[in-house]
């Protein structure tokens, strides 16, 4: 019983995570992505191609040149007896192996090289260009699926960008070559053996596609275990809390039972198809000595050429063995690039406009005019917005959750796009302007404040990288995080860790108002701010607040009292209309919405204690 339950909890689980990712690809071979991957390696093509031709051309050679060799020291060194003629034949073979191996590692070293650097391009590309997109496009993803393909996705190009294509292009030298020499020295021979090559490929085609279909599906398990294990990670704290260890346990067993099965399959497929390979030799070498030793024997062929014909065949099957797990390769690495372009293909929206002039430095008017707004087609979240704000004022913005007090925000920041009307700051209109001009001036204080990994100092100097020691240190000052820094073991170095859990909530924020501070907007957005502080850090924090919103205009998502009666300019919002607007005063007079929010937070004040 128990263990249905586990079971069953795991099944719920399972439905949260349905991405796009785990749309499982039935695709054949598509050129056009490899095009556009080539074009990533068009930049190095001078630098690799002259040495790495030569190289490739090298290496061919050498190892077309040997069999030459054993045949000739078989039919003349060792026949006549000519010692000299035999040491000489040997020392051919060592230099030509010695060459070969000397070409061979130059050239994977080199194109190693020369295949990190493209996919350091391709990550930079794919990364700046995710920096660029809209809010909307992080609102329909969740991030471990992001996470999948700026790492596994382009990983797994690595091995075809690297050597991959050289080994292609050596091993269709080789092959051509080995054909070419074969018939040369016996058409009957040579066309014997090489029409077992036909044979192998309509053998191995059909498990060829069922191979690319297996680690295709492989590879979409694996995503979704990495996107599963992100949600996990950042989650473990609700997931301890509500107790939920054995039910998450089970969902992931039942992924990571899934994940093998899916690996197993397609590792035995993959095995299968050396064997083919094998067999096909196999047959390759009957016929070999069954009729070359029937040719030797009517003079047609020299026993060195026999000798020299098993060689080129063990030389034969093994770029056609290559060949086979090259393709399987390129159809891996297309299903990993088509993930990837789409990404670089999405196309942020919002997005400047070619004209889009600089935001000069503003003095914080803004205004909106008749703004609509839908976050889905037919759901609106703001409707009819009209406000003018002067420089220097403080707005409140208040009202229950869904009312429209965050995208208002999001829209000031152009985080998204009006659907109607307009936003204008010092009669810009936003849409107008570039949108680093514009978020540069202005400033926000979030309530789960985001500390990244590094120092105090370094988190702080994020709004402003070029800001000094002495900048950073005045900033936590003029906000009363100065006394808190300097008591921990390092002070402004102390490290702290990826979301800062080594320190209090309230420390958090102060930091962040130090970085807004430091960062000096004209424009200051404060978004539940003080939502999650104790009452002797909100007292702080208000000291610290009229440093802040000295002389700049200010918008603050807030519940308290303390931080609303103060406002210049309440706006009361119910279902993204502005229902009432005042002082705090003057609303309360009113007796409508706003008195009672404050009547409800006072009630709950009492009840606490």
């Amino acid at each position: 019983m128990k263990q249905d339950k586990v079971q069953a909890a795991a099944s719920q689980i399972e439905s949260r995570f349905v991405y796009q990712d785990d749309e499982e690809l039935d695709k054949g071979f598509d050129w056009n992505q490899m095009k556009r991957l080539g074009k990533y390696m068009r930049p190095y093509a001078k630098q690799i191609l002259p040495m790495i031709l030569f190289m490739m051309a090298v290496g061919a050679l050498t190892k077309l040149l040997n069999p030459l060799l054993i045949a000739y020291a078989i039919d003349h060194a060792l026949k006549e007896g000519d010692g000299k003629l035999l040491a000489l034949c040997v020392t051919g073979m060592l230099g030509l192996y010695v060459i070969q191996w000397g070409a061979n590692s130059f050239r994977i070293r080199y194109t190693n090289n020369i295949g990190q650097k493209v996919i350091y391009d391709l990550r930079h590309d794919l990364f700046s260009h995710i920096q660029q997109l809209s809010f909307r496009f992080f609102d329909k993803r969740p991030a471990g699926s992001i996470l999948v393909r700026i790492t596994n996705y382009v990983n797994s190009l690595q091995d075809l960008l690297t050597n991959g294509a050289v080994n292609l292009m050596i091993d269709c030298v080789q092959l051509a070559g080995i054909v070419v020499i074969l018939l040369f020295f016996n058409v009957k021979l040579g066309m014997a053996i090489i029409i077992t090559v036909p044979i192998m490929f309509i053998v191995s085609t059909k498990l060829r596609v069922k191979i690319r279909r297996s680690w295709q599906v492989f590879q979409t398990r694996q995503s979704r275990i990495n996107a599963h294990l992100n949600e996990c990670i950042s989650g473990m704290k609700v997931t301890q809390a509500f107790t939920q260890e054995k039910e998450n346990i089970a969902f992931f067993d039942e992924m990571n039972k899934d994940h093998l099965r899916i690996w197993n399959r397609a590792a035995t497929l993959n095995t299968s198809f050396n064997p083919i390979i094998e067999v096909t030799g196999a047959i390759g070498y009957f016929i070999l000595f069954l009729l070359g030793a029937l040719l030797v024997q009517r003079g047609e062929i020299t026993v060195g050429v026999l000798v020299a014909f098993a060689t080129y065949i063990g030389n034969f099957w093994e770029p056609i063995n290559r060949l086979g797990q090259m393709y399987s390769n390129m159809l891996v690495a297309m299903a990993s690039s088509e993930r990837i372009f789409e990404f670089i293909d999405e196309q942020p929206t919002v997005a400047e406009k070619p004209e889009a002039e600089v935001l000069p430095q503003i003095q914080g008017r803004v205004s909106m005019e008749g703004i609509q707004f839908e976050y889905e087609p037919g759901r609106h979240a703001l409707k009819g917005i009209d406000l003018e704000v002067e420089p220097g004022q403080s707005i409140a913005l208040v009202g229950h959750t869904g009312s429209g007090k965050s995208t208002i925000i999001n829209l000031l920041c152009r985080f998204y796009d009006v659907t109607e009307g307009s936003i204008k700051i010092d009669g810009h209109d936003i849409r107008d302007v570039t949108l680093h001009s514009l978020r540069s001036q202005i400033g926000i204080v979030l309530q789960d404040t985001f500390i990244f990994s590094g120092s105090i100092r370094d988190n702080i100097r994020f709004g402003r990288l070029n800001a000094t020691d002495a900048e950073v240190e005045a900033a936590a000052k003029a906000v009363r995080a100065h006394d808190f820094i300097v008591g921990l073991p390092q002070g402004y170095d102390t490290e702290v860790q990826e979301r800062g859990n080594v320190l209090s909530m309230g420390q958090r924020q102060l930091i962040s108002f130090a970085r807004a501070l430091l960062a000096d907007p004209r424009i200051l957005i404060l978004d539940e701010a003080t939502a999650s502080i104790d009452t002797e850090t909100e007292l702080k924090i208000q000291e610290a607040l009229k440093t802040l919103l000295a002389g700049r205009t200010s918008f603050m998502i807030a519940h308290r009292l303390s931080t609303i009666r103060h406002a210049d300019h309440i706006l009361v919002l119910d279902h993204g209309r502005i229902v009432e607007q005042g002082d705090h005063e003057a609303l309360m007079r009113e007796r409508g919405i706003y008195h009672g929010l404050i009547q409800a937070q006072y009630r709950l004040l009492q009840e606490t204690g």
